[in-house]
């Protein structure tokens, strides 16, 4: 816009927006449902349910304190989490389907590429928050209202400070084919972790397949869940994570423990969490209230600063002195590249790494 001075907040979205690249791109453009405020209509529905079933992608701890504080929003409902890797969560939604058995209510995924499947089968309803709505730019929500980002995190490098000066640590991704780091390395795993599945995806990308092989070739200790890197530094089991949750690093960290997160030269992997409500759940209006209430500003920013993961909501700010999404390099994401991806980086990944 000409003339305009640009915000802290309108580079940051630009910085994600970039990122994000066609998450919810469809080929498809239905008319999308009208916005929906919490009403106290949609509660008293939602409380003569009185339960909701959530699945999860996201630490259990994270979804623990995140349904504690929807229960003390909205006493009477009570959620249940299912957690699980977004992988492992994928496999399982296409069994209880295929033995028509609808028990999830809402889902949280770390591989956006899952939207797309779900939609194209019919599964997703239609719901959009008014928050979402107002607040959210079209690259984070889904066209026809079957889905809205929650949450962006990142995968990064980190390191245990006590093992390795700064000076020496690992400052890009081809860094870590250096003899010297192997057998010190931590990854995660795609067939696990939507998180490392979207990431590794992107790496590939970028880097091609004959990086996967050369680092394979440096003794990784393979981990399942993007939760479990992060913690490695950390105990001083491995001095170098290769991938892993950002955030959970940055936590760490804030806790006193000796890890540092590195943001590779190349560009950090970006990650959308998606949430989405299904057409067959148990407990609609529940579903309804919980999917209006967590992007609300007020449940975003709490989520947010417990998490130090990003959120896509123009209203809320960064915590202080956390590092600004719009201050990182970024690689690009491409849901649709990782559906179409996903069969082949399990395969060839279990070949490489012998896992």
């Amino acid at each position: 816009m000409k003339g305009r001075k640009l915000s802290r907040r309108d580079i940051l979205h630009g910085s994600a927006a970039l990122a994000a690249g066609s998450v919810f791109a469809s080929p498809v453009r239905a008319q999308a449902p009208e916005p929906v405020a919490i009403t106290p209509a949609l509660v008293e529905a939602a409380k003569r349910e009185g339960k909701l079933i959530f699945y999860s992608s996201m630490d259990l701890p994270i979804g623990e304190k995140l349904g504690k504080a929807f229960e003390a929003a909205f006493p009477g409902v009570a959620i249940q989490i299912e957690r699980s890797g977004s992988e492992r969560l994928f496999q399982r939604i296409d069994q209880e389907f295929g033995s028509n058995i609808h028990a999830a209510d809402v889902i949280n995924t770390s591989d956006a590429s899952h939207i797309i499947t779900w939609k194209r089968k019919g599964w997703l309803a239609p719901f959009v928050p008014e928050d979402v709505a107002k607040h959210f730019l079209a690259e984070y929500r889904d066209p026809d209202g079957k889905s809205a980002t929650s949450r962006i995190h990142l995968s990064s490098i980190a390191y245990n400070t006590n093992l390795v000066k700064p000076e020496d640590a690992p400052k890009s991704f081809a860094d870590l084919l250096d003899p010297k780091w192997a057998g010190k390395m931590v990854k995660g795993h795609p067939a696990y972790s939507g998180t490392i599945m979207t990431a590794t995806f992107q790496m590939v990308r970028e880097l091609g397949w004959e990086y996967m092989e050369k680092l394979s070739k440096q003794r990784v200790m393979q981990v399942q869940s993007s939760t479990d890197p992060p913690k490695k530094p950390s105990l001083g089991e491995r001095a170098v994570m290769v991938d892993g949750n950002e955030y959970g690093v940055v936590l760490l960290k804030e806790a006193g423990q000796p890890v540092e997160p590195v943001y590779p030269a190349e560009g950090a992997p970006t990650i959308s969490g998606p949430t989405a409500i299904f057409a067959s759940a148990p407990h609609p209006n529940a579903a309804r209230l919980f999917q209006a209430w967590f992007h609300t500003r007020e449940t975003q920013q709490f989520f947010t600063d417990f998490t130090a993961q990003y959120s896509v909501h123009a209203q809320v700010l960064s915590k202080p002195g956390r590092r600004k999404i719009s201050d990182i390099k970024l690689m690009k994401e491409d849901a649709q590249g990782v559906e179409k991806m996903t069969e082949e980086i399990k395969t060839r990944y279990a070949r490489l790494f012998r896992v």
